[in-house]
């Protein structure tokens, strides 16, 4: 097998060689951007690149290690008003043979949180997808968003504001009743 860049995205592991490295590039086009950017909820994505290459770790076993690159466009958790960033990562993946993932609703991480097991396929598209949408900033903010006191009340009831939440400002009012008692 070559060691040139393939632009496939689903390789058969019996097709792959544990001698040599294979390389692989997906860089997206626009109207594939479209529906990843809907796949993944966000409101667009630009320059994707996820490049890396699939090597032999064991008899049986294949490791994954790749650069994500993309830029993405989402709202302002603050104002709504779009938010531009761009992420750069390193995603590596292991593909074990005889690989059991816990079963269990709740387990702890360990170390090998980037192990699966190992089908008859590697789908870089899919190891693609994943880390696209684990690598997404979750509270986009523009620089200058900023939240203005907003407070919500029963009707008929004063609200409580922040001043309110400070531990010392009852007995402020509490030291100006006071004194004023005295002047009388």
């Amino acid at each position: 097998m070559s060691d040139r860049t393939s632009s496939k995205r689903v390789f058969r592991v019996a097709d792959l060689s544990q001698n040599q490295q294979t390389k692989f590039l997906i860089t997206p086009e626009s109207e594939e951007l479209a529906e990843l950017a809907k796949a993944v909820k966000v409101t667009s994505l630009k320059k994707l690149r996820f490049e890396g290459r699939i090597s032999g770790l064991a008899k049986r076993d294949w490791g994954l290690k790749a650069d994500l690159g993309f830029t993405v466009v989402q709202p302002c958790v603050v104002s709504l008003e779009p938010v531009t960033t761009r992420v750069d990562i390193s995603v590596e993946r292991q593909f074990v043979a005889g690989y059991e993932a816990p079963e269990e609703e709740e387990f702890e991480l360990t170390d090998d949180e980037n192990t699966e097991a190992l089908g008859s396929e590697i789908n870089v598209e899919e190891v693609m997808l994943e880390a696209l949408a684990l690598a997404l900033p979750l509270y986009p903010r523009k620089d200058s968003a900023e939240l203005s006191e907003t407070n919500f009340t029963e009707p008929g009831k004063k609200a409580m504001t922040d001043e309110d939440t400070r531990p010392f400002a009852g007995l402020e009012s509490l030291r100006d009743k006071l004194a004023g008692k005295g002047e009388k």
